[in-house]
């Protein structure tokens, strides 16, 4: 995927500590996010779901949307389990986070002279590395995360460096997976939707999303798969759906605008689905999900 990006590229340090096996990679870039009325929307919906997490943002006392100018999580599990690294580039008064966090019950392990708090009774915890980087996740990342430094060094293959720097330089949020989807273990919370079984999307070997924030939300996917003509059945599938989504202006008029904005292709065996919207209509059509989901109308993502 090439892109023309002039937005600043993912911190090179935050992406020195990621680990080497990393199958999922994902990266916000705050401080641009929050300069677009729906990134500063799409901001306000970033809340940590699992229990861990959310005890450690109450440990610490920092607001990522507040004191993060710059996220990057990585995991190897799949998502089977809650395993992985959140890198956080910003702004943290140490002292002040560790007394309070200390204060609340975390207990601390140093590895490596660095401090590590911990939550009391799990397996979650964070340190910072300095006053400008803090590292998120289990404890046992945490401390490969130490390892991997100094800075300079570079764990990752080449090429997924070079496809982070082109994501993160033209794009405000992106995600890289390097797992066909069959290995991404969805939360149970997570939305389906009829008609994307898909036998090629299990084919698929590599994918990336990457979403700019403007006047229009603009977001490009591309999609790795085994042949050429898997992306050329994916391609067409995905723009049938599309173009029968538009056919339903009158039951969800926002769903059939963007459907109207998508263009799948396929070039080989790479797949490429680009759509945008203006962001005040993107908006309104999650809000209208979020009250179809929570009146009942959109089922969980049933687990196989």
């Amino acid at each position: 995927m090439v892109f023309a990006g002039t937005l600043p590229a993912a911190d090179s340090r935050l992406v020195g500590l990621v680990m080497p096996d990393a199958t999922v990679i994902a990266g916000v870039n705050v401080t641009q996010a929050k300069a677009s009325p729906f990134g500063q929307y799409v901001l306000t919906l970033v809340t940590p779901h699992d229990r861990q997490l959310q005890a450690l943002a109450t440990l610490t006392g920092f607001d990522p949307r507040q004191d993060v100018s710059e996220l990057l999580v990585a995991t190897n599990s799949g998502g089977r389990s809650a395993t992985g690294l959140v890198l956080a580039r910003g702004t943290f008064h140490v002292d002040t986070l560790t007394a309070a966090a200390t204060l609340a019950g975390a207990a601390t392990e140093t590895y490596k002279d660095i401090a590590i708090l911990e939550i009391p009774g799990g397996t979650q915890g964070v340190a910072f590395l300095d006053t400008t980087l803090a590292v998120l996740g289990d404890v046992a990342s945490i401390k490969g995360a130490i390892d991997r430094q100094p800075a300079a060094a570079q764990h990752l293959g080449a090429s997924v460096v070079a496809q982070i720097g082109q994501l993160s330089g033209a794009n405000d949020a992106w995600v890289l997976a390097n797992v066909p989807p069959a290995g991404l273990h969805l939360p149970s919370a997570a939305p389906t939707v009829r008609g994307l079984d898909l036998p090629s999307l299990q084919q698929i070997q590599q994918a990336t999303v990457a979403v700019k924030f403007g006047a229009s939300a603009t977001v490009t996917a591309q999609a790795q798969l085994d042949t050429a003509q898997n992306a050329t059945t994916l391609a067409g599938l995905l723009q049938l759906l599309a173009n029968m989504a538009q056919m339903q202006a009158e039951k969800a008029p926002e769903a059939a605008a963007l459907a109207k904005s998508v263009s799948a292709t396929a070039n080989g065996s790479t797949v490429s689905v680009t759509f945008s919207m203006p962001e005040a209509q993107i908006q309104q059509l999650v809000q209208s999900r979020q009250h179809d989901r929570q009146a009942g109308k959109i089922e969980p993502k049933r687990m196989q």
